[in-house]
C-alpha cells in the first residue's frame, strides 16, 4: 500500500485507522489495529475518565505501538479526558463533535497531533485554518453521527482533497481494498474503516449485533433523527419508533425523551436488537466475516494490491 504523509504523521506501517467508534472500540481493538500496522483509536465517546484510562492502560500492555484516542467534544467531562489521555501518553488525538479551534493549541503544545472529523468540505477548511494536522472526511455512508447535508464520499473527498494543503482521511463506505484503493484515487492520504473493525473478533461489540450484521440487507440502515443529532441506525423495533414520532413532526425534546439515556449502550454492548440504538455504516450490507484484525488487515492489503494490479493491466 502507498507510503503518504499519514504514515509519517502517526508513525504507522499503512495509512489505515481504525475509528474510534462508542461501546465497541476499546483498548482491546486499538491495540490489536496498531499491532497490525494502522493507527488503533480508543473511543473515548462512551467513557468516563478513570473508564479511559483503563483503556489506555490496557491498550499499552497489549502493544507497543501508537494509539490514538477519540474525543466528542460535546461531553462535559472533555477537559478530564485529554488530560488523562496525555498523562498515560497519548500522541494522537481525533476531536469531533465540536469547534476545532477549543483545544487543538493546546494538544499541539503539548506535542500532541491533532485530526478532526468533518462532513464538508467548507467545514474542513475551517479545520485546517483551526491549524489541525488532518482533517477525517466523513461521507453520508459512515455509521454512527454524520452530516446533515448528505454528501456521499465520492463527492467529499475530492472536494476537500482540492480545497486543502492539509493531508485528507477518507471516511464513510470503507471496508476492504479496493475501497481502499477507491479513496486514494479520488484524493485522499489515508482512509478511516469504523463498520468494518468493529466486525472483527477484538472488537467489543455484543455477539447478538454482529450477527445480525452478519446478515444485513444493503438497506439495512438509515439515517434519522436530523433535526436533532444526525445518526445511521440499523433498522430494528427503536429505529420504528423514531421514524414513526419523526414523520409524526414530533419536537426535538420529545425525540430527545424517547431516545433517553442508555440505548447505543444497551444495543451494541449488551446485545438487545429490538430497544437498543444500533449504530452502523451503509457498508454492514457487504460484510459477510469476522475475522481476527490481523487476518482483516492481511486481507485488505492483499485485496488493495490486486485490485491496483488489475487496474494497471
Amino acid at each position: 500500500m502507498k507510503k503518504t504523509r499519514i504514515n509519517k504523521l502517526y508513525q504507522i506501517e499503512y495509512p489505515i485507522l481504525q475509528a474510534g467508534m462508542v461501546w465497541v472500540s476499546g483498548g482491546r481493538l486499538a491495540a490489536a489495529a496498531a499491532n497490525a500496522g494502522c493507527l488503533g483509536i480508543i473511543g473515548a465517546g462512551s467513557m468516563k475518565p478513570d473508564l479511559l484510562r483503563e483503556h489506555i492502560r490496557k491498550a499499552k500492555s497489549l502493544t507497543q505501538k501508537p494509539l490514538g484516542v477519540n474525543l466528542p467534544l460535546l461531553y462535559k467531562d472533555i477537559e478530564a479526558q485529554i488530560n488523562i489521555s496525555l498523562e498515560e501518553g497519548i500522541k494522537h488525538f481525533i476531536t469531533s463533535a465540536g469547534s476545532p479551534k477549543k483545544f487543538t493549541q493546546f494538544l499541539k503544545d503539548n506535542n500532541a497531533t491533532v485530526t478532526h472529523v468533518t462532513s464538508s468540505a467548507t467545514l474542513a477548511k475551517k479545520c485546517e485554518d483551526a491549524g489541525v494536522d488532518a482533517v477525517i472526511v466523513e461521507g453520508f455512508e459512515a455509521g454512527g453521527h454524520n452530516g446533515r447535508d448528505e454528501i456521499t464520499s465520492l463527492v467529499l473527498i475530492p472536494q476537500c482533497a482540492k480545497a486543502l494543503k492539509i493531508p485528507v482521511i477518507a471516511a464513510g463506505g470503507f471496508a476492504c481494498g479496493k475501497s481502499a484503493l477507491a479513496g486514494f484515487a479520488l484524493g485522499a492520504e489515508g482512509i478511516q474503516m469504523g463498520t468494518r473493525f468493529m466486525m472483527s473478533q477484538e472488537s467489543s461489540a455484543h455477539e447478538n449485533y454482529k450477527n445480525l450484521l452478519l446478515n444485513s440487507p444493503e438497506n439495512a440502515t438509515e439515517l434519522r433523527m436530523k433535526n436533532l443529532v444526525p445518526v445511521r441506525l440499523l433498522k430494528n423495533k427503536f429505529y420504528e419508533e423514531i421514524k414513526e414520532l419523526e414523520e409524526n413532526c414530533s419536537s426535538p425534546e420529545k425525540l430527545k425523551e424517547h431516545l433517553g439515556k442508555g440505548r447505543a449502550r444497551l444495543g451494541m454492548l449488551e446485545g438487545d436488537l429490538e430497544q437498543g440504538e444500533l449504530e452502523a455504516g451503509q457498508v454492514c450490507g457487504n460484510i459477510q466475516d469476522l475475522p481476527t484484525v490481523s487476518e482483516l488487515v492481511k486481507a485488505i492489503l492483499i485485496e488493495y494490491n490486486l485490485a491496483l494490479e488489475n487496474l494497471n493491466k
